[in-house]
């Protein structure tokens, strides 16, 4: 059946709407970015204008930008690593072993998500002042796993389940161990959930702000949203320098985000029909 031209055009106009919405704010922050301060809050707004480095130059030069961009990578790669490591195999041993206790364990993990970080946070900095583990990348890898962990578990014990148990079965019947079938059965078949799991991982570690900013305040070892933070505690607020680190925090996360978007959708789908 063919659609009324008026549906069509008032559906394109929505979802040019819907577009314009998500859009908006990135291209502000990236125009504010090249801004001098003056014309930032400037009323009518300055469509047209000169663009300006200095905000870059500025956060790049004398704030180390770049250092912590690489302390970023260095603790969300490790965070993510240990958390898909600990979490995979937890996930597929809720997934495939009845034993006692076993739905209570996975609410457990999903229950992780209504912690208040402080809650954490205050007992883990005192352990780590102990262990002399203030401002090393190793107490934020450690810290992180408190979402790391739950959200590689809720998302992966699903994918699990939707693997063949005939396929398990075949393999234990030719002598392979129960962690061969794990390695060599399970774990290859969910490798999309399993990218899935360590992008979103990936992205909440990668923005993280509080734990950075009172685990790690020295600065050659913090993290590059809490040097944008950095620029937030004076009288006067720079915000040329701060939406340019705002730019450098979100490049990464779109530009990985849109190249990866179809093993995204292929992930979050696996195991959602039977």
């Amino acid at each position: 059946m063919r659609r009324h031209p008026i549906l069509t055009l008032l559906h394109g106009a929505f979802l040019l709407a819907v577009i314009l919405v998500i859009v908006f704010p990135f291209y502000w922050m990236i125009t504010s970015s090249l801004k001098p301060d003056s014309l930032i809050f400037q009323i009518p707004p300055a469509w047209l204008f000169r663009p300006d480095l200095h905000g870059y130059i500025t956060a790049i030069a004398h704030e180390n930008m770049l250092g912590a961009l690489w302390n970023s990578f260095l603790v969300t790669a490790g965070a993510v690593a240990l958390g898909v490591a600990v979490g995979a195999p937890a996930a597929y041993g809720l997934a495939r072993y009845r034993f006692r206790g076993r739905e209570q364990l996975q609410f457990w993990y999903v229950t992780n998500w209504m912690l208040v970080p402080v809650v954490v946070l205050i007992p883990f900095s005192l352990v780590a002042a102990d262990l002399r583990l203030i401002n090393s990348p190793i107490v934020l890898i450690l810290i992180y796993q408190t979402f790391v962990i739950p959200l590689v578990v809720w998302l992966l014990v699903d994918q699990f389940r939707a693997v063949p148990i005939e396929l398990e079965e075949a393999a234990r019947l030719d002598n392979m161990s129960r962690f061969g079938v794990f390695w060599r059965i399970a774990l290859p078949l969910t490798l999309p959930g399993i990218a899935v799991a360590a992008i979103l991982s990936a992205i909440f570690a990668w923005n993280d702000l509080l734990f950075s900013f009172i685990l790690n305040p020295s600065p050659s070892a913090r993290t590059a949203p809490a040097v944008m933070m950095g620029f937030l505690g004076g009288y006067v607020i720079p915000w040329t320098q701060v939406m340019a680190c705002a730019v450098m925090i979100c490049a990464p996360v779109v530009v990985g985000g849109i190249a990866i978007h179809k093993y995204i959708a292929r992930g979050l789908t696996l195991g959602a029909v039977k």
